[in-house]
C-alpha cells in the first residue's frame, strides 16, 4: 500500500518550507556550522573547516533511535541507504548501488575494523553500534588518512569514554519486541582515581527473526580504559569482542513474497554464519608542545568466520572457514605553524595480516523447494594461506591563507605485498574451482586529495574538493577465482570524485547542508568470455552523480523537523558481465545502462513533538522513502521502491528511569529490502522486509 506522503517531491517541498537535518531530530540544536568531527584527521575538528560531506549521529540520537539494526540509524542520513538482510546482515548504498563490493571503510575509533582485502559487506554487525558514543559518516572518498575501500564512504563508530575521577555509574537497558526480540544493553563506568577511569559495555541480543528458521544471536563487549598519564601524555586502551550467530535467510520469488513472506527456503543450518571478532588497541597521545601532537596506536585483530554462502547453495554448495589476525600500528604527527594558520599532519599506517581460508564441498538435502540439511564430502576446493603486509605513509595539509579561505590538500601512498601459498598444490583442479599457483604479489597506489573552503559569511560556507580513492583486490578476488582465469593479475579499482558543497544556518533554528558530486570509477573488476574461457580483468567503468540535501529546523520549542534526501544517477560507461545460457557461458556489455540496484531517490523525514504539558515526553514520526531501481544490469525489470512510517515514543519518568516504545512499519507495508534478478532470467527474487513490529524498552541508571 502507499501512504499519504507518497510523492517524494511533496515530502521535500513541504519539509523545505520549515525544516532541516543532518541526522535525527535530537541534533536539532547543533547546526552544521558547529559540529565537531574526528574522522577527517583522527582528532576533533570543526566540521566547517572540512572540504567533504560528513554527517553525525550523536549519543543522544542513538538513544532516541534505539536501533535494532544499523539501518534504523544510518538511513536517517542524506545519501545513505543500508538494507536489512536478516539479523544485522546488510548491504550499503552510499554514492554506490546496493552492493556487496568493498567500497566502504568501517572504523571503530578511527581504526579499520578489518584489514584491506578482507572486506565484509555485513561488517557493521561486528561493531556495537547501539552503545556507541556517536557515528560519523564521511560520504565519498575519505581524507588522505585512510586508504583502500573508502570509495563510497567511511562509517566511523566512536566508543564512549571512561569517566575520570567520578563515582561509579551503572546503566541497564532492557528491551523486548516482536518476533521473539530480546536485548540487554548494560554499562558500568567508574573513575579509578583522579587521572584514570574504566568503562564496560555489554550487548546481548537474541531474536527468532520474522522469517521461519531465521534466528539470530549476538554477544558484544566493549572495554575502554582512559588514563591521563601525565600533563602531556594520554592513553586510551580499547578492547572489543563480538560473537554473532545468524541463520541463513533466503530470497523469495514473487508468489511467495506476496502470499507467504515468512517462508524461508533455508532450514536448519543451511546458509548459516558464525562470526567472532576481537579487536585490541592502545592509543597514546603525546602533546609534545602546544603546536605538536604525536599519536601512536598499536592494534591487534583476531577474526574468524565459519559460514555456508547462501547464494551458492543452488549451484556450488560449500562450507568455508576464514581466519585472520592483524598486527599493526597507526602513527600520526601533527604540527601547527604560523600562529595555527597552517596545520601539517604526517603519518604511517602499518598492517601485517596472516590469514587462512578453507572451503569444503557439501551435498544438500531438499524437500520440494526447501533446503533442509547438508553433508560434508571431505573434498576441499580451496585451502590456502595468505600473509599480507601493507605500508601507507601520508601527508595532510590545511592552510588558512586568507580570512575567509582555507586550503586542504593531501596524498597517501599505499604499498601491498601478499604472500600466497596454495596448500592443495599438486592436487587436481576442476574447471569450477581454479587455483592460482603459490606466489607473492605486490602492488601500490597513490591517492591525492585537494579541497578549498570559503567562509562567505559567519554562518555559511562553501567547499570544493577533488578526491581520489581506490579499492584493492580482495583476497577472495585474487585467490578464490572459481572459474575465472588470471585472477592473480587483478589490480586496484580506482575512483575520481569532484564535490561541491554548501552548509550553514539561516537562524539558530534552521540549518542546512547541500552536496553535489560527480564520481567516476575505473578499472572495476569485470568478467568476460575469451573463446571458451572466463576471465576477470580490470576493465569496468561506471559514473556516479548525485545531490544530497540535509535540513533541520526547530519550528517551536516543542516541535522540530528534519529532512535527509538524495537524488543520484549511476550509469555503466563500460562494464562486461558473464552469464549462463545453458549449456554455455555468454558475455554482454552494459554500456549506457543504469547501474543495477541503484535507487535514484531516497528520503527520510522526521517530525518530533515534545508536549508542553508533558515536558519529559517526546513523540517522533519518521517517514522513510526508497525510490525505484533496476533489478538487473540490462534494465529489463524494476523494483518500484517503498515507503515506511515509523513511530518512536519516549518518556523520562525520572533522571534514573525512562521508558520508550517504537513501532516500525506502522502501515504494515509489504516491501523488499533487496530485489534482484540475473541477466537473462525473468524471475525476480525479493527479500521481504519486517512487517509491523513493536518494541518496548526501559532504561535504568544508578
Amino acid at each position: 500500500m502507499r501512504v499519504a506522503l507518497t510523492p517524494l517531491s511533496l515530502a521535500i517541498a513541504s519539509a523545505i518550507t520549515f525544516s532541516h537535518s543532518n541526522g535525527f531530530a535530537a541534533t536539532q540544536n547543533t547546526s552544521a556550522m558547529e559540529t565537531m568531527v574526528v574522522t577527517a584527521t583522527r582528532e576533533a575538528k570543526d566540521k566547517s573547516t572540512l572540504s567533504e560531506s560528513v554527517s553525525v549521529l550523536s549519543e543522544q540520537d542513538l538513544e532516541l533511535i534505539a536501533p535494532s539494526h544499523p539501518a534504523e540509524a544510518l538511513n536517517q542520513i542524506a545519501g545513505v541507504h543500508v538494507n536489512n538482510l536478516g539479523g544485522e546482515g546488510h548491504m550499503s548504498a552510499i554514492r554506490q548501488p546496493i552492493t556487496t563490493s568493498g567500497v566502504y571503510l568501517f572504523l571503530e575509533d578511527g581504526v579499520p575494523t578489518r584489514p584491506t582485502g578482507y572486506f565484509n559487506h555485513n561488517g557493521l554487525y561486528e561493531v556495537n553500534i547501539p552503545q556507541s558514543s556517536r557515528l560519523e559518516v564521511t560520504k565519498g572518498p575519505a581524507s588522505a588518512l585512510y586508504g583502500s575501500d573508502a570509495i563510497g564512504g567511511v562509517i566511523n563508530s566512536l566508543t564512549k569514554p571512561a569517566p575520570i575521577n567520578q563515582a561509579s555509574e551503572t546503566d541497564i537497558n532492557l528491551e523486548a519486541g516482536s518476533h521473539g526480540w530480546k536485548r540487554l544493553l548494560t554499562s558500568f563506568a567508574t573513575g579509578i582515581n583522579d587521572h584514570s577511569g574504566l568503562r564496560i559495555d555489554i550487548n546481548a541480543t537474541d531474536s527468532d527473526g520474522y522469517r521461519d528458521n531465521a534466528d539470530y544471536t549476538r554477544y558484544s563487549t566493549t572495554l575502554r580504559y582512559d588514563n591521563q598519564l601525565t600533563d602531556k601524555l594520554k592513553l586510551k586502551v580499547l578492547g572489543s569482542y563480538s560473537d554473532i550467530e545468524q541463520s541463513g535467510v533466503s530470497s523469495l520469488e514473487y508468489d511467495d513474497y506476496k502470499n507467504d513472506p515468512k517462508k524461508n527456503r533455508y532450514q536448519g543450518d543451511i546458509g548459516y554464519r558464525d562470526v567472532k571478532a576481537l579487536r585490541l588497541s592502545a592509543e597514546f597521545n603525546y602533546q609534545m608542545t602546544d603546536d605538536q601532537l604525536l599519536t601512536i596506536t598499536p592494534f591487534y585483530r583476531d577474526n574468524s568466520m565459519e559460514m555456508m554462502p547462501s547464494w551458492m547453495v543452488t549451484y556450488d554448495p560449500n562450507v568455508r572457514d576464514y581466519q585472520f589476525q592483524s598486527y599493526g600500528a597507526l602513527l600520526k604527527f601533527r604540527q601547527n605553524l604560523w600562529q595555527d594558520r597552517v596545520q601539517v599532519i604526517t603519518g604511517l599506517d602499518i598492517d601485517y595480516t596472516p590469514s587462512t581460508y578453507e572451503e569444503e564441498d557439501i551435498t544438500v538435502t531438499t524437500q520440494g523447494d526447501l533446503f533442509t540439511d547438508y553433508q560434508k564430502t571431505g573434498n576441499k576446493h580451496y585451502d590456502f594461506e595468505s600473509d599480507q603486509l601493507s605500508l601507507a605513509p601520508y601527508i595532510h595539509l590545511e592552510w588558512q591563507f586568507a580570512e575567509k579561505w582555507r586550503l586542504n590538500a593531501g596524498a597517501r601512498y599505499d604499498y601491498f605485498e601478499v604472500d600466497y601459498s596454495d596448500k592443495l598444490a599438486g592436487q587436481a583442479v576442476d574447471s569450477r574451482h581454479l587455483r592460482p599457483e603459490s606466489q607473492t604479489l605486490r602492488y601500490d597506489e597513490v591517492s591525492p586529495k585537494l579541497g578549498l573552503v570559503y567562509q562567505y559569511t559567519s554562518n555559511h560556507n562553501a567547499y570544493l574538493s577533488y578526491r581520489q580513492a581506490f579499492r584493492a583486490p580482495t583476497i577472495g578476488n585474487l585467490f578464490r577465482p572459481g572459474s575465472s582465469l588470471e585472477s592473480d593479475q587483478l589490480e586496484p579499482v580506482t575512483s575520481d570524485s569532484v564535490e561541491l558543497g554548501l552548509r550553514g544556518r539561516f537562524s539558530p533554528r534552521l540549518a542546512y547542508e547541500l552536496a553535489i558530486y560527480d564520481m567516476d570509477i575505473e578499472n572495476d573488476i569485470v568478467s568476460f568470455i575469451d573463446g571458451s574461457d572466463r576471465k576477470s580483468v580490470n576493465a569496468g567503468e561506471t559514473s556516479h552523480k548525485g545531490i544530497e540535501l540535509s535540513l533541520q529546523s526547530q519550528i517551536t520549542d516543542n516541535f522540530s523537523v528534519s529532512l535527509a534526501a538524495n537524488y543520484t544517477r549511476q550509469r555503466y560507461e563500460d562494464f562486461s558481465y558473464v552469464y549462463l545460457v545453458w549449456p554455455s557461458l555468454q558475455s554482454i556489455n552494459f554500456a549506457g545502462f543504469d547501474v543495477a540496484k541503484a535507487p535514484k531517490k531516497t528520503a527520510n523525514l522526521n517530525l518530533t513533538y515534545k508536549p508542553p504539558f508533558l515536558p519529559k515526553a517526546s513523540a517522533s514520526l519518521e517517514y522513510e522513502y526508497l525510490g525505484e531501481y533496476y533489478t538487473d544490469q540490462t534494465n529489463t525489470a524494476k523494483y518500484d521502491g517503498h515507503e515506511l512510517v515509523n513511530l518512536r515514543l519516549h518518556y523520562e519518568v525520572s533522571p534514573q528511569l525512562s521508558t520508550y516504545l517504537r513501532v516500525m512499519n506502522i502501515s504494515d507495508e509489504r516491501y523488499s529490502t533487496y530485489t534482484s534478478n540475473q541477466v537473462g532470467d525473468p524471475d525476480i527474487s525479493y527479500r521481504p522486509g519486517l512487517p509491523r513490529s513493536v518494541y518496548a524498552g526501559v532504561r535504568l541508571s544508578f
